[in-house]
């Protein structure tokens, strides 16, 4: 059914017109499928993996259109997707580009405008106000456009597709979590690890640090020998819904990995939350005692993000807590000048796994399926066929390729044995400049994708970076070095092996708009918020005394049936894999 162009006062010549080109894009969809009909299992060519080669010259061009699309995770400066290289052939492919705007300021207020005037842009990821953009009713159901439109969409997703449910049984967005073929770790730290600068662990002989005392000893002692720089000792990121990165530590310092709001026992499969316990107030304790030795920038309570990367960039900041993911482009940066200035990589961020008595951590993310964040597509879009029909195209191998590692002979090369890999040349190539302008910055994630964990048919990861060969290549000598002296090959080495958890994350279980649960974490947050700046900042002579305002607070929260709750989720996913 032709439901956009079925009208009369479109004229019969725009009708045919729009009929052809609904053909046009089916075909090219069919085309896609068919050419995955065997699993997907193409090999990398000169032709997959310049999808642009491929186009018929004698074939009628597709209507060209701009949808707009809001990014409210990333931090990046906005484009359209046709001005990078990437997103230029997959116009060619289907005549789409997209006009990408990131969030500039806060979330929460910049969805709440949007559902006020009930006006959205064509597709958003509204991340952690998703909650909201589901309750105005915001999102379109996406099933019948999938069944029509979707054949990769159903050969990507399927797999997830109930846990993708609303409460209502339908689907309203996709996120990016989804695994293809087997499983590859990453060799980099982009989840959670306490940060230092490279220079802090060469001045002290790289020792190995494992204790939250030992870390923060370490900042201490460096911040002392170079009184003369104005450093930093310890900084954390508070802004908006970004505040879990101040907030999650103490689970992973007492050894769990990212389960949200709560810790998962390993025996019970109990669930309970952590943000008024002992771990959250040793933690809180340790922030306190580096603040009054003049180690803490108080302004991390007021800096917004951007603040924050500026910060971590300017030299002065010696270490925090965060995700590799979050303050990649400051990571990026750093490394960029550490390629034309090796003397600069003593600016550079090293991981470590640290835990509150060095016990074992679980800061590496076992395989997992986030399903609580994602693309949609708002009830305001012009034309969600063809944007389906765009997604559906993106989730061939030869596009997952073309996003990740780009056009054969320029960013990537494939070895007599089928193993992709880079040149030493590509890879000092790409930069954060060649990211942006080639596209791998907008497109290696916040798309319908495969899992950066993902594996092609033929054996090869889909994401560069977690390629031996890649990983390998890339590693500066100061990386070699620094990698060499805690006597392993690769970031992760540093960290221990993840433990099977069939429910993790436990923060990714959907909630339904208004459920108490939904409210419970609101409530948490606001009190969190509140109370934590109070806690770090005052007198440690009056800590016991905020603390006890705090935990009087927390208590007036039916923590109780929020941790019954997850319990009974989480031993609801364990039941379902067995």
């Amino acid at each position: 059914m032709l439901t956009k162009t079925n009208r009369t006062r479109e004229g019969l010549e725009k009708v045919k017109k729009r009929m052809v080109m609904i053909c046009l894009a089916a075909f090219m969809v069919f085309t896609a499928a068919c050419s995955n009909s065997n699993g997907g299992n193409t090999k990398p060519t000169d032709s997959t993996n310049n999808p642009s080669e491929t186009t018929n010259s004698d074939t009628k061009p597709v209507e060209k259109v701009t949808f707009s699309y809001f990014n409210g995770v990333a931090a990046a400066k906005d484009t359209n997707t046709n001005e990078t290289t990437i997103g230029k052939i997959l116009e060619d492919q289907t005549g789409v580009n997209f006009k990408i705007e990131h969030l500039v300021g806060d979330l929460n207020t910049k969805v709440g405008t949007m559902i006020a005037s009930n006006a959205y842009p064509d597709v958003m990821i509204p991340d952690a106000a998703i909650d909201k953009i589901l309750d105005a009713g915001a999102f379109i159901a996406l099933d019948d456009l999938i069944e029509k439109y979707g054949p990769n969409i159903k050969r990507v997703y399927g797999p997830y597709f109930n846990q993708m449910k609303a409460a209502d049984g339908k689907i309203y967005f996709l996120p990016f979590s989804n695994t293809v073929g087997e499983y590859i770790p990453d060799p980099n730290i982009n989840q959670g690890a306490f940060w230092v600068q490279r220079r802090v662990l060469k001045e002290a002989g790289y020792p190995k640090i494992k204790t939250l005392d030992e870390y923060m000893e370490l900042i201490k002692n460096f911040v002392e020998k170079h009184k003369d720089e104005d450093l930093t000792g310890y900084v954390a990121l508070t802004h908006d819904w970004r505040f879990f990165a101040t907030a999650n530590p103490p689970m992973h310092l007492a050894g769990y990995p990212n389960d949200g709001n709560v810790i998962v026992d390993m025996n019970t499969f109990d669930a309970k939350t952590y943000a008024a316990d002992e771990n959250t107030k040793r933690w809180l304790q340790k922030l306190n005692q580096i603040n009054a030795d003049g180690l803490f920038d108080k302004a991390s309570f007021v800096d917004n993000y951007d603040q924050y990367l500026a910060k971590l960039t300017s030299h002065k900041v010696v270490g925090f807590f965060d995700y590799g993911w979050q303050f990649a482009n400051a990571q990026n940066a750093l490394k960029d000048a550490a390629k034309v200035d090796p003397t600069q990589d003593d600016f550079v961020y090293y991981p470590l796994p640290i835990t509150f008595d060095g016990q074992k951590d679980q800061y590496l993310d076992p395989p997992g399926f986030v399903k609580n964040r994602g693309m949609g597509i708002t009830v305001s879009a012009k034309d969600p066929e063809r944007i389906v029909q765009y997604l559906d195209n993106l989730l061939t191998d030869e596009n997952q390729i073309l996003q990740k590692w780009g056009i054969k002979g320029e960013t990537y090369e494939v070895n007599d044995q089928g193993r992709m890999y880079r040149t030493e040349e590509q890879i000092a190539k790409i930069d954060e400049p060649f990211n942006e302008k080639f596209g791998f910055k907008y497109y290696s994630w916040n798309w319908p994708l495969y899992n950066n964990g993902s594996s092609l048919p033929d054996g090869n990861s889909v994401a560069p970076g977690m390629q031996a060969e890649v990983f390998q290549m890339s590693l500066t000598n100061e990386d070699k070095t620094i990698l060499e002296k805690y006597g392993v090959k690769t970031y992760s080495e540093m960290f221990a092996a993840p433990d099977d958890r069939p429910w993790y994350p436990a923060w990714g279980i959907p909630k339904e708009q208004g459920s108490s649960q939904q409210i419970w974490e609101t409530k948490k947050d606001e009190v969190t918020k509140k109370y934590f700046p109070k806690l770090v900042l005052a007198k440690p002579a009056d800590f016991e005394t905020v603390w006890t305002e705090y935990t009087n607070a927390f208590g007036k929260l039916d923590t109780a049936a929020y941790e019954k709750w997850t319990t009974e989720e989480v031993k609801k996913l364990i039941e379902a894999v067995k």
